[in-house]
């Protein structure tokens, strides 16, 4: 097993921090895992928090935008094509480069058929076009991390891992915050078209970027990319334990953060206060968040990293039922924001450290594709009841019921030597 982020590292790097992030800014390699990271982030919230803030000014019952959460099953299930993209390579571009023009150029026409659909005639109609969007982007993302881990020397992973997450999070504040300020100006179809038009950034960023060149040989069958990923991954004796935390450990978190914008707007914010005020200061916290706790992991061994991020993290989840009693109050609404972010954005650090430090280079695509895949199916398989949650326990109710979703794996925790011994 590869260690990418190890538990133990001399305390005078951390001194050294700010200048090697300068000196990342000028490898050409860095800034191509950048704007990779932008794509990624740009349409997660334009199939979840901003389509249900579209619904719910458009009438759609809270019930049924609930559901629609289901919508991002193919985040969840990408493992399941990760080995054709492993296998096979396409335009002749290289496997990398070419399924990444495919993905994208998928992604920008399916962000167009949402466009041009209601969502309170069309539920249906939105749901499929939806669901097309949510599978080239999650195909987009098999093909970025496999990227990111292939193009970047051991050395520069974790400040490569830095750079993915703050353009994914601007990608994030571009398809939330921006597209509901536009929605306040111009119509929803022309939010949509605009957001299709910004996906030009990532196939110019493919058509330019070099294919990665790796020492490993690339599978030589479908045998070779289904089959040994997945052995080489169970083979750990606590593989099904290290899936069940990945399962859990953001559970809560993900699925308070479905429902974030049907209930700012059920509290009694505006769209621009929400897109002017919750957005920027969310992602510039889960930035600032993401850097702290990296610093952080350079000093304190991962496995306090997980436990001491969680509950801080599930902690400030509580924060927004109370926000729910104080009502739309701009001051609150700040404050509530930035620490729950905050906190979400050290235990994300965390996590993908994590992660990443399971993955074997050679199996890139697949095995990476079935850890992330563990992560976002939460939202896939609970986000579909949030609606159903937030309307019979109330958004105070519904905000406990998240804190203590995250219980499970801080108690998994307690296996973890066995995880990092695994080989």
């Amino acid at each position: 097993m590869e260690a990418i982020f190890l538990d133990r590292i001399r305390p005078e790097r951390h001194h050294e921090e700010m200048s090697s992030l300068l000196r990342a800014l000028q490898n050409p390699r860095q800034i191509v895992v950048l704007l990779q990271g932008f794509m990624s982030g740009l349409p997660l919230l334009l199939v979840g928090g901003t389509l249900r803030a579209w619904m719910q000014e458009a009438g759609v019952d809270l019930t049924l935008i609930g559901f629609f959460a289901a919508i991002t099953v193919p985040y969840s299930c990408k493992f399941l094509w990760a080995p054709f993209l492993d296998r096979f390579e396409i335009l002749g571009l290289g496997r990398r480069r070419g399924w990444l023009l495919v993905s994208q150029a998928g992604l920008a026409l399916s962000l167009v058929a949402m466009a041009v659909t209601n969502p309170a005639a069309n539920p249906l109609q939105m749901a499929i076009m939806a669901f097309m969007t949510s599978f080239f982007a999650a195909s987009q993302d098999i093909v970025i991390d496999a990227y990111r881990r292939e193009v970047l020397k051991d050395e520069e992973m974790g400040l490569g891992v830095s750079l993915a997450v703050t353009g994914y999070r601007i990608g994030l504040l571009i398809g939330g915050s921006v597209a509901l300020v536009l929605a306040d100006q111009v119509s929803w179809m022309v939010v949509y078209i605009l957001m299709a038009a910004l996906v030009l950034v990532g196939l110019i960023a493919t058509f330019f970027c070099p294919e990665p060149q790796t020492e490993v040989a690339p599978p030589r069958s479908m045998l070779d990319a289904v089959i040994h990923p997945f052995l080489d991954y169970f083979k750990r004796a606590d593989a099904f334990w290290i899936l069940a935390f990945i399962f859990f450990y953001k559970i809560g978190d993900s699925m308070a953060s479905d429902m974030l914008n049907p209930f700012y707007l059920q509290v009694g914010f505006t769209k621009t206060e929400i897109g002017l005020i919750s957005k920027p200061v969310g992602v510039g916290a889960t930035i600032l968040g993401g850097l702290v706790g990296g610093a952080l992991l350079l000093r304190i061994q991962l496995k306090n990293a997980l436990l001491s991020f969680g509950i801080l993290q599930a902690v400030t989840t509580l924060l927004l039922a109370g926000l729910a009693i104080v009502g739309p109050h701009l001051g609150a609404l700040t404050g509530v924001v930035f620490f729950e972010t905050f906190a979400s954005g050290m235990g994300s650090a965390a996590f993908v450290a994590f992660m990443m430090q399971l993955t074997n280079k050679k199996f890139t695509g697949t095995q990476y594709a079935l850890l992330s895949s563990f992560m976002g199916l939460p939202r896939a398989v609970f986000g579909a009841s949030t609606g159903f949650l937030a309307k019979h326990l109330g958004w105070e109710g519904f905000f406990v019921v998240c804190t203590l979703l995250a219980v499970p794996a801080l108690l998994m925790l307690r296996r973890y030597s066995k995880w990092t011994h695994s080989s």
